[in-house]
C-alpha cells in the first residue's frame, strides 16, 4: 500500500488527470453499453430462460458425426413497443457451432417480433444476431490500456493513427461505392500514402528517420505491387481462384489487388522503421560510423527480421483459411483441389507481402543512409 502512496505521490497532475480521464471513459463506456438498447432499432431481447428440448445424433455419409439441439427461449424485450414483454423463441444449435450457438441466460439477441401474433397472446419470434457491443468493448480497452502501459506517449499516438486510418479507409471505400468510373486501386494508392504517412509520423514524430521510413515504405509497397501485376500478367493469372469474389458486381481483379495493395503495407512499414531505427541509432551512437558498417550492420538487421515477417504475413493469410480446409477435406475433397480452391489467393497476397518485405531492407539500408549523409553535410 505504501509503495502504491508512494507513486502516486511521485506522479505529477498531469498523470493523475490522465488517468482519472481514462478510467472515466472506461466506466462511462462500459455504463453505456449496458444501457443503450433504445439506440437501436432493431428489437432486442435479454435472455431470462432457457431450456433443452431435444437431441439429435447426425451422421452423414462421410461418417462425419454432430448432434444438433432444439432449445425454447424465454426473452424480455427491452427496446420499441413491446418493451418489457416477454417473447418465446426457439433456437437450432450443433455442437459443430459452425453457423450456430447455444445461448445462455443474460444473453442480449436481436429478434424479429412475430407480427402475426394475436392480442394478448405470448409474443413469437425468431433470434437474428447476438448483441456483443459489451465483449467488444472489453477487448478494445484491452488492447488500448495495453498499448498506453507499454508505449505511453508513442501508444496514445498509436491510437489516434489507427483510429484516423479506420476513418480514411471507411471513407475510401464509402467513395468508390458511391461514384462512378473511379478506380479502386487510385484510391488505394492514395490510402496507402496517407496510412504511411500519419501513422509514421504520430508514432515517430517529425525527424529524418521517419522520414527515411515514409519514403521507404512507398517505394517497397509500390514496387512489390508492380512486380506482383507483372507476374499476374505474365501467368495470365492461372492458378488463381477468384470464387470467394463470385457475388461482387465490381471488378474482381482489381478488388483483389487493392486488398493485396493494403494488405502489405503493415509488414513493409515494419520492416521500414525496423532498419531506419536501427541504422539512425548507430549514427547517433557513433558519429563517425563509415557508410560500410552502417551498410554491413543493416543487412544483418534486415537478414535478422526477414525471415520472421515473412512467416508472420503467411500465417496471418493462411489462418484464415483453416476452417474452409478442414470443411473440404472433412467431405472428402482431394487435397490439391481443396489447397488450389482456398489457399491460391492468401498464398498470393503473402508471397506479394514478402516480396515487398524483401525489397524494403536494402532500400530501408540506401535510403536511411542517404538521409544521414545529408545530415552529415549541414553539420
Amino acid at each position: 500500500m505504501k509503495v502504491i502512496v508512494n507513486k502516486f505521490k511521485k506522479m505529477g497532475y498531469k498523470h493523475i488527470s490522465l488517468y482519472a480521464i481514462i478510467a472515466l471513459c472506461i466506466v462511462a463506456s462500459v455504463f453505456f453499453v449496458h444501457h443503450n438498447y433504445s439506440f437501436y432499432e432493431r428489437p432486442i431481447a435479454k435472455v431470462i430462460k432457457t431450456n433443452l428440448e431435444n437431441t439429435t445424433e447426425l451422421n452423414d455419409m462421410y461418417q462425419n458425426e454432430d448432434r444438433l439441439f432444439t432449445q425454447s427461449i424465454i426473452a424480455e424485450i427491452q427496446n420499441g413497443e413491446e418493451k418489457g414483454k416477454l417473447i418465446h423463441l426457439n433456437n437450432e444449435y450443433s455442437s459443430s457451432g459452425a453457423y450456430d450457438q447455444e445461448y445462455h441466460v443474460g444473453n442480449d439477441l436481436f429478434v424479429s417480433i412475430d407480427t402475426k401474433t394475436e392480442e394478448n397472446s405470448e409474443l413469437t419470434g425468431t433470434i437474428k444476431d447476438v448483441k456483443r457491443d459489451k465483449f467488444v468493448l472489453i477487448v478494445a480497452w484491452i488492447f488500448i490500456l495495453s498499448l498506453l502501459i507499454v508505449g505511453k506517449k508513442q501508444g496514445l499516438f498509436s491510437i489516434i493513427s489507427m483510429a484516423v486510418n479506420a476513418v480514411l479507409l471507411s471513407y475510401a471505400l464509402d467513395v468508390y461505392l458511391n461514384t462512378s468510373g473511379i478506380s479502386l486501386l487510385l484510391i488505394s494508392s492514395i490510402c496507402i500514402i496517407l496510412f504511411t504517412v500519419i501513422s509514421l509520423l504520430l508514432s515517430n514524430g517529425f525527424n529524418e528517420k521517419t522520414y527515411a521510413a515514409i519514403v521507404v515504405t512507398l517505394l517497397g509497397t509500390f514496387m512489390s505491387l508492380f512486380i506482383t501485376y507483372l507476374v499476374m500478367y505474365f501467368t495470365s493469372e492461372k492458378g488463381l481462384r477468384y470464387e470467394e469474389m463470385q457475388f461482387l458486381t465490381r471488378p474482381y481483379k482489381m478488388i483483389f489487388m487493392a486488398g493485396l495493395f493494403i494488405g502489405s503495407i503493415g509488414a513493409v512499414m515494419d520492416v521500414a522503421i525496423t532498419i531506419s531505427s536501427s541504422i539512425f541509432g548507430l549514427y547517433e551512437k557513433n558519429n563517425q560510423i563509415t557508410v560500410k558498417a552502417l551498410k554491413t550492420s543493416g543487412l544483418e538487421i534486415g537478414k535478422d527480421i526477414m525471415g520472421t515477417m515473412t512467416n508472420i504475413l503467411f500465417f496471418a493469410y493462411v489462418s484464415g483459411s483453416i476452417p474452409m480446409l478442414i470443411l473440404y477435406l472433412k467431405n472428402a475433397s482431394p487435397l490439391m483441389f481443396t489447397l488450389s480452391m482456398n489457399l491460391s489467393l492468401e498464398l498470393t497476397r503473402a508471397l506479394a507481402g514478402g516480396i515487398g518485405i524483401v525489397l524494403t531492407i536494402p532500400i530501408g539500408i540506401y535510403t536511411s543512409i542517404f538521409f544521414i549523409n545529408r545530415k552529415r553535410a549541414k553539420q
